[in-house]
């Protein structure tokens, strides 16, 4: 697709897609992304590895999604279609190929983490139902592809009344493990570690894993296509993303340090629930069925970015126009749904997908890196015009060397 297209192509019509997104419904879908299935297991493994200084190393990586945030903002305001990265690889580097590989990369690796989110939700569903995990796993699949293909707005308004559910959770687990749980973890001083040391290591090691839990928030460029006024409206949900998850990030996981000792967090699976270990049936029940929620809305999520990537690539003639097909009804991608839910089942009940899950980060890193270049080259060039937000060059040359950094500690 021409890049004069990407720039004119925002008002929607016949075949396209339904701009009904306002700043409300596209902050709760990046943070239904962002503030999901992620912060409820990764407390205890980037504790394994930073200790105490757990919160540094989610600061630290709150700080190096910002750089790449903001260019994302520019971009996505500058090209606001579905399959986004896709579309700024190809304005930034006039190449065909590489943005198709960037488009499948972005889709592969949310596929990828949604089988690996449905297998979590089945295990939990199997406490409180009694059927097999792959007939669970069939269901929940199947339910969030009809959610899904239902409509846009609907379906993120499903996900947002999730998304506030989780939220709330977060929210509620911080006031108990500050205030009610015995502390029996550190105390808040002891997580702010010396300027120098080895535990720096540690802290820089357990940012990659925190940075999985930021990934989301560029998930929101693939949606751009439904979103209204997006010149306004996508910078704006970017940040108000980035702020309210690095906070519910931060605090929640000085809460868990505070109420459970480090080597606990270290070896459970579960880490946010050791913080209602004395806490009423009824309470700790109802932590659990937020966790469960929050596993479930990541796999809708999911779906919806991982569909409009391929709808992206197949409107802009790399992918076969069936996936550019869209509801004369709903206004939604169904054939490109259909396909992500089929993969993203088949994944879940047939491939070992631990140590892809494992590379999303890295995965998502390299695609920010790319993304980054493709905007230097742009203004470099000086392409692009007025009418869309713009940050500073400084931003996607800080976000190329700091998502290298980070790319680089998984090496060390």
């Amino acid at each position: 697709m021409p890049v004069t297209r990407l720039q004119s192509d925002t008002s929607g019509g016949a075949g396209k897609l339904r701009r009904s997104l306002g700043t409300g419904l596209l902050t709760l879908y990046g943070l239904g992304v962002t503030v999901g299935a992620g912060i409820y297991v990764l407390v205890g493994t980037t504790a394994a590895q930073a200790g105490a200084y757990a919160p540094v190393s989610f600061l630290l990586a709150a700080i190096v999604v910002a750089f790449t945030a903001f260019s994302y903002a520019e971009l996505a305001t500058r090209y606001p279609v579905s399959a986004g990265e896709a579309a700024y690889v190809e304005a930034g580097f006039r190449s065909g190929r590489l943005a198709v590989a960037v488009g499948l990369a972005v889709a592969v690796s949310g596929m990828v983490s949604a089988a690996a989110v449905v297998i979590g939700a089945a295990s939990y569903l199997q406490g409180l139902i009694a059927a097999p995990q792959a007939v669970l796993t069939v269901a929940i699949v199947g339910i969030m592809a009809l959610i899904a293909i239902w409509g846009i707005t609907q379906s993120i308004t499903v996900a947002a009344i999730i998304t506030v559910i989780e939220i709330g959770g977060l929210v509620f687990l911080s006031a108990w493990g500050f205030g009610l749980a015995p502390p029996l973890g550190a105390s808040l001083s002891e997580m702010v570690p010396p300027l120098t040391g080895a535990h720096w290591s540690g802290i820089g090691a357990a940012s990659l894993l925190a940075f999985f839990a930021f990934i989301g928030f560029e998930d929101m460029a693939n949606v751009a296509e439904e979103v209204k006024d997006p010149v306004r409206t996508i910078p704006r949900a970017i940040v108000l993303t980035l702020v309210v998850a690095s906070l519910l990030y931060i605090v929640t996981t000085a809460a868990v340090l505070v109420a459970v000792p480090v080597n606990e967090l270290a070896a459970s699976a579960a880490p946010l629930s050791l913080v209602f270990q004395t806490a009423p049936e009824p309470v700790r029940q109802g932590f659990a069925i937020i966790a469960i929620v929050a596993t479930v809305n990541g796999v809708l999520i999911q779906m919806i970015m991982a569909s409009r990537v391929l709808f992206g690539l197949a409107d802009q003639g790399h992918l076969p126009p069936v996936l550019a097909r869209v509801s004369t009804r709903t206004q939604t991608p169904v054939v490109a749904t259909l396909l992500v839910a089929c993969l993203i089942l088949g994944l879940a009940l047939a491939v070992p997908i631990a140590a892809l899950a494992e590379r999303t980060s890295q995965i998502v890193l390299l695609v920010f890196l790319v993304v980054n270049v493709a905007l230097i080259r742009l203004k470099w060039r000086g392409e692009g015009g007025a009418g869309h937000f713009t940050v500073p060059l400084v931003v996607p040359v800080m976000g190329v060397l700091t998502s290298l950094a980070l790319f680089a500690t998984a090496w060390l």
